[in-house]
């Protein structure tokens, strides 16, 4: 899920693959963000793996393996590319075959593929960097789908998030403003709509593919008050605070939960940015 800091509000300013330490600081436990994160929709899979040419998946920052490993359930042999060790060490313990690097410094000698996927990772990606060199790596007619949820918590629940986080953390860049802060509802998924906008645009800078496809996939997902909490230490905007801090802001998220009868039902939208290569190889 990422984490959109205030700068990149605009489209403009959408830089986020320069901000290293956080783009690297998820594997403090890799094995909480494996278990705790969403998997992605098997529609969204399907409709990646029909409209490649092949079996052959390149997974940008495939963190833990979670989407390498469903598109290995589709039939896919998958490789990962992963810039932080741990998270590649835990992939590897799954069965999915990492690499570490970042990919922009990734070498590829001279292997090509069918599928360049990326979940939840090519906003730590250079848009344009990073599409040349899918483009490089794909076969003719090869897709490139990068993906990622958009959600919105219940208003209490992120309002409490926002109050304790500014108290913790009152010099952090990141942008947490709620919903239910006055901005409209759909806020959180106008800013993603937005940083899919700039993956567009960097797939047309880098020229050899077609137009983008934007897809969308809306589904649902229940949680108890201890899941969500699994699941929050493994987003940007805690991966970096200390212990106490984050225990501070999990106790003022928690207590919000409990305020609402102790779990929730998170409505999501994954959206696809996603291009055909064309021309020779």
């Amino acid at each position: 899920m990422p984490t959109i800091p205030r700068e990149q509000s605009h489209p403009s300013g959408n830089e986020p693959h320069r901000a290293r330490r956080m783009a690297e600081s998820f594997g403090v436990d890799a094995e909480r963000y494996d278990r705790a994160r969403p998997r992605y929709p098997d529609a969204l899979v399907e409709r990646i793996v029909a409209a490649g040419p092949g079996p052959d998946v390149l997974d940008v920052g495939c963190g833990t393996g979670i989407a390498a490993r469903q598109f290995q359930a589709a039939g896919c042999r998958v490789l990962g590319v992963e810039p932080d060790a741990r998270m590649a060490g835990f992939a590897r313990r799954t069965g999915v075959e990492v690499e570490v690097a970042t990919f922009e410094a990734w070498e590829s000698a001279g292997r090509a593929f069918d599928v360049v996927v990326a979940g939840q990772a090519w906003h730590w990606v250079d848009p344009v960097a990073g599409a040349v060199k899918a483009a490089q790596v794909l076969r003719p007619g090869g897709r490139l789908a990068v993906f990622a949820h958009a959600f919105e918590l219940p208003p209490v629940v992120a309002e409490a998030f926002a109050a304790v986080y500014r108290r913790v953390a009152p010099d952090s860049p990141l942008n947490v403003r709620p919903a239910g802060d006055g901005r409209p509802p759909e806020r959180a998924l106008t800013l993603y709509q937005a940083m899919f906008a700039t993956f567009a645009d960097g797939i047309r800078e880098a020229g050899g593919f077609g137009e983008p496809e934007r897809w969308r996939f809306d589904w649902e997902q229940a949680y108890t008050r201890d899941e969500w909490l699994d699941l929050a230490p493994t987003t940007g905007a805690l991966t970096q605070l200390p212990p106490d801090k984050l225990a501070e802001v999990l106790g003022g998220v928690g207590a919000a939960i409990d305020a609402i009868g102790g779990g929730f039902t998170m409505p999501y939208a994954t959206l696809a940015i996603t291009a055909a290569r064309i021309g020779a190889a």
